[in-house]
């Protein structure tokens, strides 16, 4: 023999070696597998066969052979290889689910801080530029931002109704204070009628028409995009957790455990047999597929679309500069809207007044004038950039799945003895096919029925959000 021969000849010898005693291993005791049935499945357990021996009653594990294990030992190894395929398919989706769920929790501590930010920001200007009414407006303000955070994080508010809210509850200070100085009325019905006109005055002009409009294209891109990642985080814990078919919980028990009753305990299932196994499993799931890769697409487009002037940390961290706009606009406007407002209400019957001053936390004042200066690679939008692209690594998921736990977990690598389903052999003869429910109909080892409900209701909600985030 030459010597380019060798290495192909010692591979054949060695591959004849493996199955042999592969199939040897059947023909001692069955010392080794109750030894790993013990250990695998939690302490001794009694009625274990010493010796191979006729098993008529075994129910998936069936054989001509003698086996080494009791339909007790089946219906034991029936509860492991489900457990199994639960772990591995937590472990498979451990990464992804890690990156959404970090990310979702990132972006709505951000937002939080924004929000506190974006108030600080507000109180600041009061305090320092209107002192006089800071600690009457102090109310309006936090209520505004507290508004702010109830719609971003999913709460039943309307922007345009906290907005409105919010300038409403402005006009009447800003009356008392700047258009009528050193003066207040002390009936509150009065100050209610001029809350009242507000909206018919027009004091602040077009800024709470603007506000409205930058918060309405800010504040709901980025609630649908948080509300997404959670949707992200419920289909990833429903696929973890989704219940197997009998016939695919029997056919995982063939794969993974029925070679132990031959004795052969260091065996893996063929590629081919764990593929066929794995698709015909999780043929429901490769469904989610196409709708979770269009899902990331989305979320992609929607990230995109969360720039400029509506970018949500422009807008909330540049709030105070239209309020303070809207105040100058009332202010210069005061001799008209004095007018208006007598016709309207009436003229109060006033007594002088000296209004609290505000004593804002100087330590508060200063964390709020540091944060104007942020650095670019820190800003809202570079994370949503960054988690993007992390994510679209994950657009095959579904597709595949079955694929990755076979090659990574499951099966024997190219080449090597492996199980079949009856017997070890070099290599698996059925055919392999190929993902989906679709492709279902002529696989040899499981037969796969119907739609998963579970598994159309995620669909459904994908679809949904997939819907809303298009609408951005």
């Amino acid at each position: 023999m030459d010597a380019p021969s060798w290495p192909v000849g010692w591979r054949c010898l060695l591959l004849v070696a493996l199955v042999g005693s592969a199939r040897g291993q059947g023909a001692r005791s069955c010392e080794e597998v109750g030894k790993l049935f013990q250990g695998r499945l939690a302490g001794a357990v009694p009625g274990l066969p010493g010796s191979p021996r006729a098993g008529p009653d075994l129910q998936v594990c069936t054989s001509e052979k003698p086996t080494c294990c009791t339909r007790k030992m089946e219906e034991r190894y029936q509860t492991a290889a489900h457990q199994d395929m639960q772990q591995a398919l937590q472990t498979s989706s451990s990464t992804l689910k890690f990156l959404i769920s970090r990310n979702a929790a990132a972006f709505q501590e951000t937002l939080e801080t924004l929000i506190r930010q974006a108030e600080n920001y507000t109180s600041i200007l009061f305090c320092n530029t209107y002192r006089n009414m800071a600690i009457e407006a102090a109310a309006s303000v936090q209520e505004f931002f507290t508004d702010v955070g109830l719609y971003l994080f999913g709460a039943d508010v309307n922007p345009e109704e906290f907005v409105n809210r919010f300038f409403d509850s402005l006009f009447p200070l800003v009356y008392d204070h700047l258009i009528n100085p050193g003066v207040a009325d002390s009936s509150l019905e009065y100050s209610e009628c001029i809350r009242m006109a507000r909206r018919d005055l027009s004091p602040f002009g077009n800024i709470p028409q603007r506000v409205m409009g930058q918060m309405g294209r800010s504040l709901l891109p980025s609630r649908t995009f948080l509300q997404a990642l959670n949707l992200g985080i419920e289909v990833i814990n429903t696929t973890d957790h989704l219940h197997f078919s009998k016939e695919c919980s029997r056919a995982i028990l063939r794969m993974q455990y029925c070679p132990h009753c031959q004795g052969l305990t260091l065996s893996k299932p063929c590629m081919g047999y764990c593929l066929n196994v794995m698709r015909g499993c999780l043929a429901h799931m490769a469904e989610l597929n196409p709708h979770w890769h269009a899902f990331i697409r989305s979320l992609e487009e929607l990230s995109d679309a969360m720039h400029g002037k509506y970018d949500i940390e422009h807008v909330l961290l540049n709030f105070h500069l239209l309020v303070n706009d809207a105040v100058m606009q009332a202010h210069l406007d005061g001799p008209k809207l004095s007018d208006q407002v007598n016709k309207i209400c009436g003229r109060p019957s006033r007594t002088p007044t000296q209004s609290p001053r505000c004593s804002f936390d100087e330590s508060k004042q200063k964390y709020g004038m540091q944060i104007s200066a942020r650095n670019e690679e820190e800003t809202l939008a570079n994370r949503r950039k960054e988690f993007i692209n992390s994510l679209r690594l994950h657009r095959t998921f579904y597709g595949a799945l079955a694929d990755q736990l076979c090659v990574n977990h499951l099966a024997a690598a190219d080449g090597l003895p492996c199980w079949n389903g009856e017997d070890i052999v070099k290599s698996y003869s059925q055919r392999v096919v190929g993902n989906g429910i679709k492709d279902q109909s002529g696989n040899p080892e499981i037969k796969v029925k119907g739609t998963d409900p579970v598994i159309n209701q995620i669909i459904d909600k994908l679809k949904h959000v997939i819907q809303g985030c298009q609408m951005k």
